[in-house]
């Protein structure tokens, strides 16, 4: 693995300390597990499908397990701030949507209407409440894919473009870079980032890949700035320095295809891992009858409580 160089030298993290294997917590044999929510206010781990139109809530208390179905694509999701339910990213856009009520997703914004070919993928709210959401290519091989942001009075901005998939966000623990994945290229690009305003510069490659070894999918940081990154393709989550991307440490999961990763629990010591069976054939399920699965393991240190949406500005 490279990473091009920094000028920046503050002291190198540590490795994180795992705390014992991952353990398979639901075996929902996903075709496109993602988007790893830890939900504060609810104490459980909301999750999805992509592929399978399909949001998935787990309560670690309880193990008490529920799903939603959806007529198309839910790709994405963050928590309102100050009103119930969730923003999530549909294929076509942002939607607000409650899991309480017996009601479809209701759009706000598609930007796309152009671009029939792509859906949107990963994404996440930043401190000040905005969506930053990602699109790509359905067949994961035109650079169609954009990165916008979406506010809470419903405005939407493209900030970048030419992706074939997308994934992430992250945040440095300052804000001042942000972290967004170009997977088919194999590279995590960095931006400077404008946490006023809203806006991101100076994109460049902050770590690439070797081949073979995955390509980089969600990824999520802790409270001490280490971003964890899944690696589709290469049946782990690794840890890296936030600085110099130096690799730390790995997790390794009995599934090749790892999706997405976000710290949870009461602690915040949990990390949830998604998995997937797409791009498998049958003679490889059947090698990782576990791929599709949702895992979790314990680190000795604690991640960040997601951001939630500014969404009191929304009429609902």
């Amino acid at each position: 693995m490279t990473q091009n160089g920094s000028t920046s030298t503050p002291a190198p993290l540590g490795a994180p300390t795992i705390l014992g294997q991952p353990e398979c917590l639901w075996r929902a044999e996903a075709t496109l597990g993602e988007g790893t929510l830890w939900s504060p206010r609810e104490r459980a781990l909301y999750w999805i499908d992509i592929l399978g139109c399909r949001l998935y809530r787990y309560d670690p208390r309880s193990g008490a397990r529920r799903s939603w179905q959806f007529d198309e694509e839910i790709t994405a999701l963050a928590e309102r701030a100050g009103a119930p339910g969730l923003i999530v990213t549909m294929r076509r856009g942002f939607a607000l949507f409650d899991p309480a009520l017996d009601v479809p997703p209701r759009y706000l914004h598609q930007p796309e209407s152009d671009r029939p070919g792509n859906r949107f993928n990963d994404g996440k709210c930043d401190s000040k409440g905005r969506f930053w959401g990602g699109t790509m290519d359905f067949d994961c091989v035109a650079p169609t894919g954009a990165l916008y942001r979406f506010d809470a009075d419903s405005r939407c901005t493209r900030h970048d473009d030419g992706f074939a998939v997308t994934n992430g966000p992250a945040w440095s623990l300052d804000e001042r870079t942000m972290y967004f994945n170009a997977t088919v290229e194999g590279c995590v690009y960095a931006y400077d980032f404008d946490s006023e305003a809203g806006t991101v510069s100076n994109k460049r490659v902050w770590l690439r890949f070797a081949d073979g070894d995955g390509l980089p999918d969600g990824m999520t940081t802790d409270a001490a700035g280490r971003l964890w990154i899944a690696r589709w393709g290469g049946h782990c989550v690794s840890c890296h320095d936030p600085v110099s991307g130096a690799e730390l440490c790995r997790i390794e999961l009995p599934a090749s295809n790892v999706t997405d990763c976000a710290f949870g629990g009461d602690d915040m010591c949990t990390l949830y891992i998604t998995t997937a069976r797409s791009g498998l054939t049958a003679k490889q399920i059947e090698a990782e009858p576990l791929a599709g699965a949702l895992f979790s393991v314990r680190i000795g240190s604690p991640g960040l409580p997601a951001a939630e949406f500014g969404a009191a500005v929304v009429n609902s």
